[in-house]
């Protein structure tokens, strides 16, 4: 039985002060009582742009720096801190998300043919509420703070949670500290998610491992790392407690079917999105 944060809810909980809705959602799967989940499946020579095994994978591709691409069976595109450059390919993703604590992590100008830009911020302290309800993929968010100057802005960062082919897939965002309880029961079971490992302009590397090891999410993939030696000082530090897998390119595709004995993190190679692949 997997570790579960917080109980059946029948409607998203909600962090952000004040956030009310009166807007009937699709309940979230992952803010729930688990069922042991089989597994998880991974594959890492197709391109992007070929058919995904089965209606119940999902691909994540590692764009860069924070950046991934999520793709669905049913062909949604999802990419997460977009800054408006994912590669030369006229790929137009039905929906993006964005941070605004660097400029690496959003873009002030979306082109406007995406249908859904969802912004992780609101008026300065206020936060904001997702619950984007796509089909195929439901895509929600948990409000955080992050450093501003020398104070804090209280809700500017977000965690997205993309729910998708039975799976719970995370995006930590720009973790600035440590979730409360509450935001660990809002986010729910993770069964992937994708953690900053720099260990200085996000979350100290002990609190990172700390954050990880309390989700105890299935596949853990680092992002956010500054070359090699970020890289491996995060791999140190987590792989007394977590298995590692290095993987031959950017992504793998994932499922409900084989999830790993014990948590497992999974180094991706970022690569731009390219037209012939």
């Amino acid at each position: 039985m997997r570790v579960i944060f917080g109980c059946v809810f029948t409607v998203m909980l909600t962090v952000v002060a004040g956030a009310s809705s009166a807007q009937e959602h699709r309940a979230s799967h992952c803010i729930a009582l688990a069922e042991t989940a089989p597994g998880l499946e991974y594959l890492h020579k197709a391109s992007w742009s070929d058919p995904l095994p089965d209606t119940y994978s999902v691909r994540l591709h590692y764009i860069a720096h924070a950046s991934f691409l999520i793709q669905t069976a049913g062909g949604l595109n999802a990419v997460t801190d977009y800054t408006g450059f994912i590669g030369s390919t006229p790929l137009m993703p039905d929906v993006v998300t964005m941070n605004h604590a660097h400029s690496t992590h959003w873009t002030e100008f979306p082109d406007p043919a995406i249908p859904h830009v969802l912004e992780g911020w609101g008026a300065f302290g206020e936060g904001v509420s997702h619950h984007l309800d796509l089909g195929e993929m439901l895509v929600r968010n948990v409000s955080t703070d992050i450093r501003s100057g020398n104070g804090v802005e209280r809700y500017g960062n977000s965690i997205f949670v993309f729910e998708v082919a039975g799976l719970c897939i995370g995006h930590l965002g720009h973790l600035h500290h440590m979730p409360t309880p509450e935001q660990f029961a809002a986010l729910g079971r993770l069964d992937v998610v994708m953690a900053a490992v720099d260990g200085g302009s996000t979350l100290p590397l002990p609190d990172m491992v700390q954050v990880l090891s309390r989700l105890q999410s299935s596949v853990v993939i680092p992002m956010h790392w500054f070359g090699d030696f970020t890289l491996e000082r995060f791999l140190t530090e987590i792989g007394e407690t977590f298995a590692i897998i290095r993987v031959d390119g950017p992504e793998m595709t994932v499922s409900l079917r084989s999830l790993p004995d014990r948590p497992t993190v999974f180094v991706l190679q970022p690569a731009y999105l390219r037209a012939d692949q």
